[in-house]
């Protein structure tokens, strides 16, 4: 039996005073009830926002077979709020959060899966679904609890995954899949060995002296080829020759000196 607590005077449950004498079991842990009674099998907790998201999966649930309470479809006009909530929280098996940013800033939201998880904290009996229908932050006691992630499934999956979920969460079993997981020798296999990625090498910039060039090209290039040459002696004063080489080596060369008398210099 699930925490429970008995008076004959006054109890405290939820932060509410009670009169009468009556059994409260905190959350409705799996099966235990007030009085013993399980009404439901689920009681969807979700903000107003979320209401979509609720009803759907309400549909979706009592389709498959199971016992659903909702605020949207049972708590209808003349009804007693607070009545239906307090029978939802300690009627119902189990408390299904559909959760998002709305539902984690929702007050009531809080009672309702707080009172469940009082009820399951280790989650042995599974007293605490979590359904994610949006992305959101979570953090405490809630962000503990291994969530159902709806975000971004296609309506089928979703389906699927959320009376598998159920069902599990009433029977406990694990999720094993019916059929063996194939062999995953091909899918970590390594693929052909590549081939050496030359092309993607830069290749060396040669650091020596660049190859001669031809007589043409340097004729073409080099503006001393558009000086005179000097074919023999020269007469009179002595004047400056440049002479181009074959081996591309500029000489200098003072001519031997004319009737001034000035004395020769020659370099190289």
């Amino acid at each position: 039996m699930g925490p429970c607590c008995c008076s004959y005077d006054l109890v405290v449950w939820c932060g509410v005073w009670w009169c009468d004498t009556v059994w409260v079991a905190i959350g409705g842990a799996a099966g235990v009830a007030v009085g013993g009674d399980t009404r439901w099998d689920f009681f969807v907790s979700y903000a107003q926002a979320d209401r979509g998201w609720a009803e759907w999966i309400a549909w979706t649930l009592e389709d498959a077979g199971f016992r659903v309470l909702i605020q949207a479809w049972d708590f209808v006009p003349g009804s007693n709020w607070v009545s239906g909530l307090e029978e939802g929280i300690s009627r119902a098996a189990r408390t299904i959060v559909v959760l998002s940013q709305d539902y984690v800033g929702s007050v009531f939201g809080q009672v309702e899966w707080r009172a469940a998880w009082a009820a399951d904290p280790n989650g042995a009996a599974r007293a605490l679904v979590v359904v994610k229908v949006r992305d959101c932050g979570v953090s405490g006691l809630l962000a503990q609890v291994v969530p159902l992630d709806l975000v971004g499934r296609a309506e089928e999956q979703a389906r699927s995954e959320l009376v598998d979920a159920a069902r599990r969460a009433i029977s406990g079993e694990r999720a094993k899949p019916s059929t063996a997981p194939p062999f995953p020798a091909q899918e970590r296999a390594l693929p052909a060995r590549p081939s050496y990625p030359d092309s993607a090498v830069p290749r060396p910039v040669p650091t020596g002296p660049s190859p001669a060039p031809n007589d043409a090209a340097r004729s073409e290039a080099s503006p001393m080829a558009e000086l005179p040459r000097a074919d023999g002696p020269a007469t009179g004063a002595g004047h400056l020759t440049l002479e181009v080489s074959t081996s591309t080596v500029c000489r200098s060369v003072l001519t031997p000196p004319g009737p001034g008398g000035h004395p020769s210099v020659g370099g190289s």
